[in-house]
């Protein structure tokens, strides 16, 4: 039997719905669910001694079930006459004080302020199809009449999908008319019968009248959602419309689970309810290839503080390693905002249960229990030391956090790219051993979630030995490219790029007669390079606080230009629409590039970090720098965007690949000086294995 509407535009239209409830009959249609799916909503705005109008009542059980539970003064219109006539004779013996009577809402005959509720489930929705003028012009007559028959102090429940242009329409009439509006999100409307019907939430419009006040502009707007026990204010229409739209997006997500559980990358942030700042990052990471059994269904993973940037937790590849080496089919990563609180690895878990289980996987056994996992079973160390605001970068903090092996790292990160550590260090802990009641204290802080105070914030407890970052590593490594490594001690190296300064030191301190200039556009990271990670100018250490494109620009111009052993690009681009985000485009144009090669000694290496996802812009990179550079080698960086080309001006000079790891080889023994700190980790050879010629 075909009930549906030939377009939405009949759902506006008399004749439509006289045939609708005859070709039906008397069953009952119920949209957007029953009452026991609404009546948390209907008993927070309507008490019983209320007189009630229901507009477009059909042949909805909501008004029989609100009267048999004491809501008895009750009138339902609809505007067709087959439907009043069947709901007149179902009721007339067993609810003789409830009346159905045939009206239009756009003209209703009803005294002015009759009522004390208007109720309305799917009416408005069912005329509002579009925002044609027309029926623009409808809707505003619905909702004068409604205003009109509604008491002061009276409320208008509109019960709905909330569309976008519903959302719009309401609000803004209402607000306008000087009403306290507030969305409410409908407890359980994705899980009980409106999930049969509809994948988005159903939401109830609280219109409250309150007597106009002349050229007043307060408006009263506020949403209600399930995870809240109070209603939140919103400064705006346009933000009670996002806020409604978050909803359904999270119940699109929900359905996009269940419908297909191993759905490519899915991730979704949680707010703090009251500052509305990103607390939780979730991603969800199936593995169907994982054998199921009893208990390893689901689990969530909580991420250390500060460790959301590595590639096990940072980077889609990573997290699929994770939950497949964990052994769940399906993973939910959690990883915890900077500027918030958390208190302990159990308040996490109390906060996310209820949420986290909206995600859980489809065919999950019943009161089956789902762990909380981490590393090491704590939350980790975040401790904010410094934050400002450069004109250059924009805001940007310092922060220490805990990494593996109970090391302290500090960090540089640019707010507006936070999940990309800018400059790192390792801290030197100057704490002394502790013994074994202190152990105990610090594990029984671990089980109560506090977090132990990091090494102090003084610069001379960064280790200078040690190198963060891979693309550093692979870049000094790179420097075995040079043909007499046992001359390097006393090499120039001029570098693009300051950051936290850990590059340009390493170079000076392990290439004992090196001079090494730094050129940093940015005054605030040359302040924070020296303040925060131990940067120092001395005689072989000079910054130039200057854009790297004069800078170049002008050594290539002069009569006599200097000339450099070795060049290195390590700047990022400060715009975040580009594919390539290090280095800027200018720096690889082809014009430039000359210039480059005007300052490097013949046989110097020109090093590039190169960050860049656009295939084809990469190409284009690759393609300029081989027209200025015959000799290309390239070493990506596993786990990480970052790619090292290594860039010479002779092809003769080309080392072959075993020829090229006994240089490193030599090359690392020079740097290894008695006395001289050395990371055993950094192998230079291990970082020029897998380095390709291009």
């Amino acid at each position: 039997m075909a009930l549906l509407p030939r377009s939405a535009r009949d759902f506006g239209s008399a004749q439509y719905w006289e045939r609708f409830f005859q070709q039906r009959g008397p069953r009952a249609f119920e949209w957007y669910g029953g009452y026991l799916e609404l009546c948390a909503a209907l008993h927070k705005y309507v008490r019983p001694r209320d007189k009630v109008l229901v507009v477009g009542c059909g042949n909805s059980e909501l008004s029989e079930q609100m009267y048999d539970v004491g809501y008895q003064d009750i009138v339902n219109v609809d505007i067709s006459e087959v439907v009043i006539n069947q709901m007149r004779e179902r009721n007339a013996h067993r609810r003789p004080k409830m009346s159905y009577l045939r009206m239009d809402i756009l003209q209703m005959d009803f005294q002015d302020a009759q009522f004390q509720v208007v109720l309305d489930k799917g009416t408005l929705d069912a005329i509002l199809v579009d925002e044609e003028e027309a029926t623009l012009q409808r809707v505003d007559r619905m909702f004068s009449e409604i205003s009109r028959v509604l008491q002061v102090g009276g409320r208008y429940l509109c019960i709905s999908l909330a569309q976008a242009h519903v959302v719009k329409k309401a609000v803004g009439f209402f607000s306008q008319e000087g009403w306290m509006v507030r969305v409410h999100q409908v407890s359980g409307s994705a899980d009980g019968v409106a999930k049969q019907q509809f994948v988005l939430p159903v939401f109830v419009y609280v219109m409250t009248k309150f007597k106009k006040i002349p050229d007043s502009v307060l408006q009263i707007l506020e949403i209600c959602t399930e995870e809240q026990d109070r209603p939140v204010r919103v400064e705006s229409a346009e933000q009670l419309i996002e806020a409604v739209k978050e909803r359904q997006l999270y119940a699109l997500l929900r359905s996009q689970l269940n419908k297909n559980p191993s759905a490519s990358h899915v991730s979704l942030d949680l707010c703090d309810a009251d500052a509305g700042k990103p607390r939780y990052t979730l991603h969800v990471v199936d593995s169907p290839s994982v054998k199921a059994s009893r208990n390893n269904h689901f689990a969530i993973f909580i991420i250390p503080q500060g460790r959301e940037t590595e590639w096990l937790f940072g980077m889609e590849a990573g997290r699929k390693q994770l939950a497949a080496s964990a052994g769940f089919r399906r993973l939910i990563t959690v990883a915890l905002h900077r500027g918030q609180h958390y208190e302990g690895m159990e308040g996490i878990q109390a906060e996310l249960s209820g949420k986290v289980m909206e995600l859980a996987p489809p065919g999950l056994p019943s009161q089956q229990q789902v762990p909380f996992l981490s590393v090491g079973g704590d939350i980790g160390v975040r401790t904010i030391q410094h934050e400002d605001t450069s004109a250059m970068s924009g805001e940007y903090l310092i922060e220490d956090v805990k990494g593996d092996n109970m090391c302290y790292f500090r960090r540089l990160i640019f707010l507006s790219n936070r999940n990309v550590v800018q400059s790192e260090a390792r801290l030197l802990s100057s704490a002394a051993p502790r013994g074994q009641k202190q152990r105990k204290k610090d594990k029984k802080k671990q089980r109560s979630g506090s977090t132990e105070a990091p090494p102090t914030s003084a610069c001379q407890a960064i280790d200078r030995s040690f190198l963060c970052c891979e693309h550093h590593k692979a870049m000094v490594a790179g420097l075995a490219l040079l043909r007499e490594p046992e001359l390097l001690p006393g090499l120039s190296v001029l570098v693009i790029g300051l950051g936290g300064g850990s590059l340009p030191l390493f170079i000076h301190d392990y290439f004992c007669q090196s001079h090494v200039e730094a050129v940093e556009i940015d005054p605030s990271m040359l302040e924070v390079a020296t303040r925060w990670f131990g940067f120092s100018q001395g005689d072989r250490m000079k910054v130039h606080v200057s854009d790297g494109l004069d800078y170049v620009a002008e050594l290539a111009a002069a009569a006599a230009p200097a000339q450099y052993d070795v060049v290195m690009f390590d700047v990022d681009s400060k715009d975040p629409t580009l594919g390539m985000s290090c280095p800027p485009p200018a720096f690889v144009e082809t014009s430039f590039l000359q210039k480059v090669r005007t300052i490097l000694a013949p046989e110097g290496v020109f090093v590039l970090n190169l960050v860049c996802r656009d295939s084809l812009l990469k190409d284009s990179v690759l393609a300029a720098l081989k027209e200025v550079f015959p000799l290309l080698y390239a070493r990506r960086i596993e786990g990480e965007v970052n790619e090292i080309l290594f860039c010479q001006q002779y092809p003769e000079g080309k080392l072959a690949a075993p020829e090229l790891l006994e240089t490193a080889r030599t090359l690392e023994r020079t740097l290894k000086r008695p006395g001289q700190a050395w990371d055993s980790s950094y192998v230079l050879s291990d970082m020029l294995k897998a380095v390709e010629i291009v």
